[in-house]
């Protein structure tokens, strides 16, 4: 083993598990402020519900020895077998750092779905929904691509997340603004609500921006010029991404503002993160352009498909993971990391690209929609009404952000 590699990917663990409490502090600016802390309480909860459950029987689902294709066996439950020995996925690094550093992704991507159900979802209801998409939609998507699953085994491509992350997010997402149905104020086609802390929102999203710098050099799982790459290749599609969202978001409204700044940079690195470790620097800036103005259409069209996806995760991350998985096919390069992309030759690419985008929508939207119904008849999913106006700080947490 390498003890470069070991404190490259330690580092890049701990900017990974930064990433959540800074989506907490991204998603708690967008929402009223008498729901700002239940907003960020969804994220940081999940650090410890999702960790400990990682540790119990996640990580043994999602990469353990492979079952048919489908999910991992359970020989690794509550870590047994994971120790100092090299990790059969990066023999730079032991097992348990490996296994800490997907545990940073599994409590990211279950946050990531607490964006859809803002400001009207029971906690007691998020947190059992959340353990049960942990281990039945999350688990087996990472096997599936990851840890020697079938869509591994097909040959697609997902560096750091596109798939395995961004869409089946974005599906779940879906699913609970479907089941929820939408805010009190927004029923019967209300104004947009406005964001109570925006300094907040840029604070997290520059935190995010930061973070991804390990989510998605890291990913390379050693300290060496294909983590160079990514860093690079990140960096400069989420630059891109700004640049895509404002251009867009300035023809179409009359004005660029911040809160398109900050998710202009967070489609682009949204974007990016399947093809950061395959596609070259050019590329990237396009990919992370093109997320842009890809996502910032994804956010306008909520209205019009009457869905109330709070936070908008299906329009950048379900849209935006699903444009840099297919991009990733377009655009992959041997030069890079030996694998070549239609644009370079190998038409053949995007098959396992769709159907890696078929399998994340499809399957993270029907099992997600399952177990919010499962979770609404054992536990109630929203809240009731005079609660959701009164505020979920209050109510769930008996707490307020702000004394007046």
């Amino acid at each position: 083993m390498s003890p470069v590699d070991c404190a490259f990917v330690i580092v890049c663990a701990m900017l990974v598990m930064l990433m959540t409490p800074a989506l907490g502090l991204f998603y708690g600016g967008l929402v009223r402020s008498r729901n700002v802390l239940s907003t960020t309480m969804h994220s940081f909860s999940l650090l410890g519900l999702v960790s400990m459950l990682w540790a119990a029987l996640g990580f043994s689902l999602a990469f353990g020895p492979d079952v048919s294709g489908i999910i991992g066996d359970l020989s690794h439950v509550f870590l047994s077998g994971v120790d100092a020995e090299p990790s059969p996925y990066a023999q730079g690094i032991p097992s348990v750092l490996f296994m800490g550093f997907q545990c940073m992704f599994a409590v990211l991507t279950v946050a990531l779905v607490s964006g859809a159900y803002a400001e009207r979802i029971h906690f007691p209801a998020m947190l059992l929904f959340s353990a049960l998409w942990l281990l039945i939609v999350y688990a087996p998507m990472a096997h599936w691509v990851w840890g020697g699953g079938w869509l591994s085994n097909l040959g697609a491509l997902d560096f750091a997340g596109g798939t395995v992350v961004h869409m089946t997010s974005g599906a779940g997402a879906l699913a609970a603004a479907h089941v929820l149905g939408p805010r009190l104020e927004l029923r019967g086609g209300g104004a947009p609500i406005a964001p109570h802390n925006l300094p907040m929102t840029i604070l997290g999203g520059g935190l995010l921006w930061f973070g991804w710098f390990g989510f998605n050099s890291g990913s390379a799982l050693s300290a060496g010029p294909l983590a160079a790459h990514a860093l690079i290749t990140t960096h400069m599609a989420a630059a891109a991404g700004i640049v895509g969202w404002l251009l867009v978001e300035w023809l179409y409204s009359g004005k660029p503002t911040t809160l398109g700044a900050a998710s202009g940079a967070l489609a682009g690195l949204v974007a990016i993160t399947p093809g950061a470790g395959f596609v070259g620097i050019l590329p990237a800036i396009l990919i992370g352009l093109a997320g842009g103005m890809v996502c910032y259409a994804g956010v306008m069209l909520k209205s019009r498909l009457g869905y109330d996806d709070a936070l908008d995760v299906v329009g950048i991350h379900g849209l935006g993971g699903t444009w840099g998985c297919l991009a990733t096919g377009l655009f992959a390069s041997t030069t890079v990391n030996g694998v070549d992309g239609l644009f370079y030759g190998n038409a053949g690419q995007m098959w396992p690209q769709f159907l890696s985008v078929v399998a994340a929508w499809g399957y993270g939207y029907v099992a997600s929609r399952a177990l919010l119904v499962f979770t609404d008849k054992l536990a109630g999913l929203r809240v009731k009404s005079e609660v959701e106006l009164t505020g979920l700080d209050i109510s769930e947490h008996n707490e307020r952000a702000y004394q007046i």
